[in-house]
């Protein structure tokens, strides 16, 4: 009788198991291989892998060479915009943002080398990152997953054509036809997801996995958030030596807005009159009329800002000499898309009229932008409660006002009645003063401000209702965090509901416009 054949030495073993830091190396060098031109791991980030969420880490192992890897951590995903990027979610390929007790498993990266593909290795990894949903109780696996042949459609179809084309499998992706085949849906397209990489085109695709297994264990809840950042801008007043010197300071308060991924940055009503102190001009009224001649620049510089370090910008106001000779004050909203709007003040303070010969203007306009609608009214006219009611009925839910005043007092009237408005409307306030002196400049010569965020005061908002404020007469930025869907319940189910209470068989506000 023939001895038995030994099966043993004709088996291929594949495991999938977790990571470990001695596999650093090889995976590194597998990457390189996988994505040309992409920037691989860097052995601290996968270090940072092992130490913070070792399971979440995958290798497939054939015959004691590993040929595929999957990274991953869990998050809450609902705490992420919607347009993340994979630095964000990742905390730059650190993933030291993984939250042990969020509720979805995000995947990072999945890749199978070149030589063994077409041996279902990716999809095993897949299977495992399921595996591990269902054992730690996850309510989904969500991925941003590359579209890498779109490169070559991109000149004839939109990104949104070609998923399209691949989920009819018209066309085919070797990422997202195989996320498809394994059980992903679409849920939007991203742009600039990762900017390294070329083929397609930094968008990528966001798929999730729901875990039919999942059981809630605890009685936390979410609510939807809709959080907008401001910096106000306290700008201290000195003498300066031209227009250059002057937007040095502008930009660099705007970078210090951008740094911290601010919506919003709010400069104080007619702080140009700062460009009076190098015109040697002593008649207040002849200097006004010259300070109109920096108004392109003026905006120049603003728009230029707004788009470069993307973010919203409230210019601040500034006298600007417009058809028969006549001189506004003229707030502009400069958006981070290049667009401008302009408020005009519409109430000059007899100051205003006896030393400059200020006009007014005579709308109350309301404006959208990418964090919802905001009015701008310039300092006085805070402190007429139909101008706030007005722009609230028009949809306004921030209103910002720049302002200058001299003494206490005068800064009073505008903090106290920002704060009433914010009452009032169940709306936020935002004030942005000068301080500082110009001692040569007329009637600019002294300031006195403390500037602030402002919200309704109800338990969901700040104490005393006051989000935020700078330290009174000092050159300082405050930033600060607004929630507009807070302000939406509140409106709906607060304490008290000034908008919806209005007797409006009793008395109204008729808008002339």
């Amino acid at each position: 009788m023939a001895e038995k054949l030994d099966l043993s030495q004709f088996e291929k073993k594949m495991i999938i198991r977790p990571m470990e830091y001695g596999d650093i190396e090889h995976i590194i060098k597998m990457q390189e291989v996988c994505f040309p031109g992409m920037d691989p791991w860097k052995v601290e980030h996968l270090e940072s892998h092992l130490d913070i969420f070792q399971e979440g880490q995958l290798v497939a192992v054939l015959e004691g060479e590993i040929i595929g890897s999957c990274s991953s951590l869990i998050i809450n995903f609902d705490e992420y915009d919607d347009r993340h990027t994979w630095d964000d979610v990742t905390d730059n390929g650190y993933i030291t943002n993984h939250n042990p007790e969020g509720y979805n498993l995000y995947g990072i990266e999945v890749m199978v080398h070149p030589e063994y593909r077409r041996m279902k290795v990716g999809h095993r990894l897949y299977e495992a990152r399921k595996e591990l949903a269902r054992q730690l109780n996850l309510k989904s696996i969500i991925i941003g997953g590359r579209i890498p042949n779109f490169y070559k459609h991109s000149e004839e179809m939109s990104p949104r054509d070609y998923v399209d084309a691949v989920s009819l499998h018209k066309i085919y992706d070797p990422v997202l036809s195989f996320q498809l085949l394994n059980g992903f849906t679409l849920m939007r397209i991203n742009p600039n997801y990762l900017p390294d990489d070329k083929r397609s085109q930094k968008y990528a695709t966001l798929m999730e996995w729901n875990n039919v297994d999942y059981r809630p264990l605890s009685k936390r809840h979410f609510k939807t958030s809709h959080p907008v950042r401001i910096c106000v801008v306290q700008y201290m007043m000195r003498k300066i030596s031209s227009f250059e010197e002057f937007a040095n300071q502008v930009e660099y308060f705007t970078d210090v807005a951008s740094d911290a991924k601010s919506d919003f940055v709010v400069f104080p009503e007619i702080f140009t009159t700062e460009l009076m102190s190098f015109l040697n001009i002593k008649s207040p009224s002849l200097a006004v009329r010259k300070l109109t001649d920096f108004t392109e620049e003026y905006i120049e510089l603003f728009t230029d800002l707004a788009v470069r370090y993307n973010v919203n910008i409230i210019g601040g106001s500034h006298f600007v000499k417009e058809e028969n000779d006549e001189i506004y004050n003229i707030a502009y909203l400069f958006r981070r898309d290049g667009t401008i709007e302009k408020q005009y003040k519409i109430h000059i303070t007899p100051n205003e009229r006896k030393w400059w010969g200020i006009s007014a203007g005579d709308t109350v306009r309301v404006f959208d932008t990418d964090c919802g609608k905001i009015a701008i009214q310039i300092c006085y006219d805070i402190e007429f409660p139909e101008l706030a009611r007005i722009a609230t009925d028009k949809g306004a839910k921030i209103i910002f006002t720049p302002f200058c005043t001299e003494d206490r007092q005068g800064y009073l009237r505008v903090r106290y009645c920002s704060q009433a408005r914010a009452v009032e409307n169940q709306i936020y306030t935002v004030i942005s003063g000068t301080v500082g002196n110009l001692p040569q400049t007329e009637n600019m010569d002294i300031q006195y401000a403390q500037s602030g965020i402002f919200a309704p005061s109800d338990f969901e908002f700040a104490r005393d209702g006051i989000v935020g404020e700078t330290n009174p007469n000092i050159e300082m930025v405050m930033i600060g965090d607004v929630d507009l869907e807070v302000l939406r319940r509140q409106r709906q189910s607060g304490t008290v509901r000034q908008l919806k209470d209005r007797r409006h068989d009793v008395y109204g506000i008729s808008y002339k416009k």
